[in-house]
């Protein structure tokens, strides 16, 4: 199974974006994503954001992740 994240773009340089996933910063590749640019939400897997996705999706996205990891608590 295969998981994607989303992820708020923070600063695009050249075909590489920094973004942010709950506090976590990383450089990814936007090059399935060339249209992407700060403020907007990627899907990110294995460090390729692959995908667009508004940010009501996203926001919900995370919401449930947060819920299951804290499932098991």
């Amino acid at each position: 199974m295969c998981l994607a994240l989303p992820a708020l773009v923070k600063s695009v340089k050249g075909q590489s974006a920094v973004v942010d996933i709950e506090g976590v910063r990383r450089e990814v590749s936007i090059q399935l994503t060339p249209e992407a640019k700060a403020g907007d939400y990627v899907l990110l897997h294995t460090g390729y954001a692959i995908g667009m996705i508004d940010p009501e999706e996203a926001a919900e996205t995370l919401r449930l992740l947060k819920e299951i990891a804290g499932a098991g608590n």
